[in-house]
């Protein structure tokens, strides 16, 4: 009977292990060995040895690029998790149009990255962009967002927000929604107001729904590549090539195949370390919880 249920199980889930294997993990092997390599994509690897590596870590631009990558990571996560959060907390209570609300908070997820970037692209215009025309409205000088090294990656980084916000609103709804009533209607009795139940109640109870949505946004951010590659190449100045953009361009502008895999893993090792600590210091603190 076990063994039966045993087959019954694999058949089941021998698609998803077949789809695994063929397009994650095997690409990952592949991508390893060819880091080794010198490779254009059309001639034959010719193994080199820790040269892609050795190149990798004396090239100043693939410095700035992790630079440029954390950056923007720090610039996105923290607001997208405090946006998003005030967002969950507000279409947690029923009110009228509460569905609409919803819906159009969770749009910007499911418009394709290319889209929304299109559409941030002529919202920063310098000529018809609407942010322009707003600032011209209110007497202030028009900026040219996405060519000024100061102002190019924060740009990016706002459309970034505006996209990620309506997922982890969901995730944190889900959170708030898990929370038992009871907590909050014993300290309205003890005479706790709404602030008092936020920070003594919401957040401590959403601890691990706060790990959730750091680790995945971290792990996402720091894959960061199309919204840069849209709206603006990497430019000015390399003020915006994150490690992503790197490696494609490496990889499809120069046919450096076996130098992008090589930087390629170096980024995944250091979200791999990254995520591991941050695993070590959750894990540490639930154990000081208990």
């Amino acid at each position: 009977m076990q063994k039966r249920i045993t087959v019954t199980a694999l058949i089941f889930i021998a698609p998803v292990l077949i789809y695994n294997i063929i397009f994650r993990i095997a690409p990952i092997f592949i991508s390893l060995g060819l880091s080794f390599t010198s490779y254009t994509g059309f001639k034959e690897p010719v193994f080199t040895g820790l040269s892609n590596y050795m190149k990798l870590f004396s090239n100043e631009e693939f410095w700035n690029a992790i630079y440029v990558t954390f950056k923007f990571s720090l610039e996105v996560l923290p607001l997208n998790m405090i946006i998003s959060l005030f967002l969950a907390i507000i279409v947690n209570y029923s009110f009228k149009f509460i569905g609409i609300f919803r819906a159009i908070y969770y749009l910007p997820v499911i418009t394709p990255m290319v889209a929304a970037s299109m559409i941030w692209l002529w919202l920063y215009d310098p000529n018809l962009g609407l942010f322009n025309y707003l600032l011209t409205f209110l007497g202030f000088p028009p900026l040219n967002f996405l060519k000024d090294p100061s102002t190019a990656l924060e740009s990016v980084a706002v459309m970034r927000i505006w996209r990620g916000v309506g997922w982890n609103m969901l995730i944190y709804l889900a959170g708030l929604q898990g929370i038992p009533k009871q907590l909050y209607e014993a300290a309205s009795i003890d005479g706790a107001k709404s602030f008092r139940k936020f920070f003594s109640i919401t957040l401590p109870l959403l601890r691990n729904v706060h790990f959730y949505v750091l680790i995945v946004g971290l792990i996402h951010t720091l894959q960061t590549f199309t919204e840069v590659y849209v709206m603006t190449g990497g430019g000015p100045l390399g003020s915006t090539t994150t490690v992503g953009f790197l490696v494609y361009r490496a990889a499809f502008d120069y046919l450096e195949m076996g130098y992008a895999c090589a930087m390629s893993f170096i980024l995944g090792i250091i979200i791999m370390i990254i995520s591991v600590l941050l695993f070590m210091l959750n894990r540490k603190k639930e154990g000081e919880l208990t």
